[in-house]
């Protein structure tokens, strides 16, 4: 597919999408279903128009993950409201360490097992299928700022989380397979992999945040800020803060959800008024908080790079990729591994019985896992495992979106409903 007709499709998807918006939102499927379904009827399972070689093209594809990852983390960490120590974070917490931990070692039995994979690659893939999808997940996570739903709130929280915390587990499986440096005893992993990186990524995009957020509001009080200023601004965080992180060899996603959250508390805590000019110059005094304005712009982006890349995964899924036995795997994965390592890891919580139900089931795969894979490939994975690896992984992704956009609509309505009776009671 030449450039001009890739613009060409996804200016069509755009357009459709747009005109017909009232009538998708009325239909019981999300939208990632119909991006996906474009890219497979266009790519080599059906129509054989285009197609896109990943192990190719990894670098490509890391850096086009990479970012879009980025965004939406970035979102994720803006949208919640709750502040640090607040027992809401018990859930995401647990889900993005117990919950991950299971989830990878189940991932990498059932890998060894069914699909005769050595230990180090199952690892890897339990490590790049464990984490949720803050792309593809929009329809379960937080709506906006200060929703404060347990269900959209753990669901968003542990997406987040995880992003950064699979970032150990891939290294291992690298690891395992000669590709990294563990060190004796596993040392050099738990000291750098897991605990430098992990505070550092975190550490530097708090710092980060809230220097932001400071630094804004010293602004908004003279009235130099305005809505391009706290665009500017937050796309500046992002890149900064990432950068800084990888400098100090920390998890640069960790770092971004890191600030957009301390950026998000400490406006709240300043109260800060936004001063932005109208069309005459004048100033216009009403709130309009930089999480506001920045969450507006980034969810934009968000939603370019989720057509894009569906639309891309459709044109990697060749018509040998749909091996029954990739098929069973995703769904050993979906309908088992999730449920029990969630509901293991909320062992205990103050959570619902429908809350952890829906968590259990709502675990989204998509643009992170591809991210974390192409990230492996470059890193030297050898060719025969990466072709099975891409195959596997793309399988999940699309089995992912079908069942889960599928089933999204009705078991939210269901859920509302039956919050609201709780509420009456």
């Amino acid at each position: 597919m030449t450039v001009a007709t890739w613009f060409l499709v996804i200016g069509a998807v755009l357009l459709f999408m747009a005109l017909t918006a009232a009538h998708i939102r009325s239909m019981p499927v999300s939208t990632a279903i119909v991006y996906l379904l474009v890219g497979i009827v266009l790519g080599p399972t059906v129509a054989d128009q285009f197609r896109f070689n990943p192990i190719e093209e990894s670098l490509f594809l890391e850096i086009l993950t990479e970012v879009a990852v980025l965004i939406s983390l970035f979102a994720a960490g803006l949208k919640l409201a709750a502040p640090v120590g607040d027992l809401a974070w018990w859930s995401p917490f647990r889900l993005a360490t117990v919950s991950m931990v299971l989830t990878v070692g189940m991932i990498a039995w059932v890998a060894m097992w069914l699909l005769d994979m050595p230990l180090g690659a199952a690892v890897l893939l339990g490590a790049v299928l464990a984490p949720t999808d803050p792309v593809l997940a929009s329809e379960v996570q937080v709506r906006g700022v200060g929703d404060e739903d347990r269900m959209r709130f753990s669901l968003t929280g542990e997406a987040g989380l995880n992003d950064g915390t699979a970032f150990p587990m891939v290294m291992l499986g690298l690891g395992l397979l000669g590709l990294h440096e563990l060190g004796d005893g596993f040392g050099r992993w738990w000291m750098v992999d897991v605990f430098w990186a992990c505070a550092s990524g975190v550490a530097v995009g708090g710092a980060l945040g809230v220097i932001t957020a400071w630094s804004m509001h010293k602004l908004g009080k003279r009235g130099l800020t305005s809505e391009f200023m706290d665009n500017f601004a937050g796309l500046g965080l992002i890149a900064f803060s990432y950068g800084l992180t990888h400098m100090v060899s920390g998890y640069g996603f960790l770092a971004v959800f890191a600030a957009a959250f301390m950026l998000h508390r400490t406006e709240a805590r300043l109260d800060l008024p936004a001063i932005n000019a109208d069309a005459d110059g004048n100033p216009d005094t009403k709130p309009a908080y930089m999480t506001k304005v920045s969450l507006h712009l980034v969810e934009q982006f968000e939603r370019l790079f989720e057509v894009a890349l569906l639309i891309l995964i459709g044109g990697m899924l060749y018509t040998d990729s749909w091996q029954w036995i990739y098929v069973a795997f995703a769904g050993l994965l979906l309908f088992v591994v999730r449920p029990v390592s969630v509901l293991v890891g909320l062992l205990g919580s103050r959570e619902s019985p429908r809350t952890k139900a829906m968590i259990a089931w709502f675990g989204v795969k998509g643009i992170g896992s591809v991210y974390y894979l192409m990230y492996a490939i470059q890193h030297g994975v050898e060719e025969s495992l990466a072709v099975t690896l891409v195959s596997v992984v793309l399988v999940v992704i699309a089995v992912s979106v079908v069942v889960h956009g599928v089933s999204a609509m009705p078991l939210l309505r269901l859920y509302a409903r039956s919050q609201e009776e709780r509420s009456r009671d």
